[in-house]
């Protein structure tokens, strides 16, 4: 029998309800199609523009968001209704902004400590203390840092210490929310270096996202990339790169500056028209047909499938369906 993914989501959707007065509601559909798996100790990169409901996927799979319907495994087990304390130490996440993330009245040491004291991981103040230093020394702080306060480090070191942070509890699984966006370009090589370091000496599981295509590029083996709430294609890293499918794909990666004047000036691109439509009010059939280049009637009337076009890569497109 072969080993299940260690995650994998079956028909997750997540959807936020808003509403308009006089008693009128409405949704927005944050998280609509998104068939992933993600292997033992593999980094799935998930790109896409801001909006596309990238950070919302990663919150609902470590259930900070409660699913509006679907499954989430992890492991082979169903936890979309459980108690997630357990769970808490294998599923980790690194947040966007880590100035806001970590308490301002909580010492860098009490802020990697709290997770230590809620799973009970410390049987003595002796033993905690030493945990938290290795913890910060890991990440590449001293140890004798734990008693400044978050607005004390620069960007970069507050990133790590929310990296510690999601270290203390031993995780499989962390989801990695644009963990380097707010980060000098110099840091941000730091912080994908420690974090492959991390991966190749404790076995980690990553879910990375990103909106810088070259960072997760270099991190990522596979890479999804989602639209309006939707993985409109999935393959791996090279793969994507070499033979984007889906049109959208290929606008993101055509949007990708190149340092080079000749090449941008010889550069081709597909010019897409018209606006982005509303996650409230999504168009009928493919969620991509309004700015499609390539749209056929059957794109309005039916929402394409994630399939597979090729061995490895999967796409949601009718133009790949026949």
């Amino acid at each position: 029998m072969s080993k299940p993914p260690l995650l994998h989501l079956e028909n997750l959707k997540k959807y936020f309800r808003v509403k308009e007065g006089w008693g009128k509601v409405r949704y927005i559909h944050a998280v609509e199609s998104a068939p992933l798996d993600i292997e033992w100790g593999e980094t799935l990169g998930l790109v896409g523009e801001s909006g596309c409901g990238k950070t919302t996927l990663g919150r609902t799979i470590l259930r900070l968001y409660q699913p509006s319907s679907g499954k989430i495994f992890f492991k082979g087990e169903d936890i979309t209704q459980v108690n997630m304390l357990p769970y808490r130490r294998k599923m980790q996440i690194i947040f966007q902004d880590p100035s806001s993330s970590l308490n301002p009245r909580m010492t860098v040491g009490e802020i990697v400590g709290e997770a230590l004291d809620i799973h009970k991981l410390a049987s003595s103040r002796g033993e905690r203390k030493e945990r938290i230093e290795a913890l910060l020394e890991r990440v590449g702080l001293n140890s004798e840092q734990a008693n400044r306060y978050p607005h004390e480090f620069s960007g970069g070191q507050q990133q790590r210490i929310g990296i510690a942070r999601a270290l203390a509890v031993e995780p499989e699984f962390i989801v990695c929310d644009e963990p380097v966006s707010a980060l000098d370009v110099s840091i941000q090589s730091q912080i994908v270096n420690m974090l492959e370091d991390m991966q190749a000496e404790l076995g980690l599981t990553y879910l990375f996202i990103a909106h810088d295509i070259s960072v997760v590029r270099h991190i990522s083996r596979r890479i999804a990339v989602m639209y309006l709430g939707c993985v409109v294609e999935l393959a791996e890293s090279y793969e994507l790169y070499k033979n984007p499918l889906h049109p959208y794909t290929r606008s993101l990666l055509q949007a990708v500056p190149i340092p080079d004047p000749d090449l941008t000036r010889a550069r081709k691109r597909e010019i897409l028209a018209g606006e982005i439509p509303s996650p409230m009010d999504s168009p009928p059939g493919c969620r991509f047909n309004t700015l499609c280049p390539q749209a056929k009637q059957q794109c309005a009337q039916a929402a394409p499938e994630l399939r597979e076009a090729a061995p490895g890569h999967r796409v949601a497109c009718h133009l790949f369906s026949e």
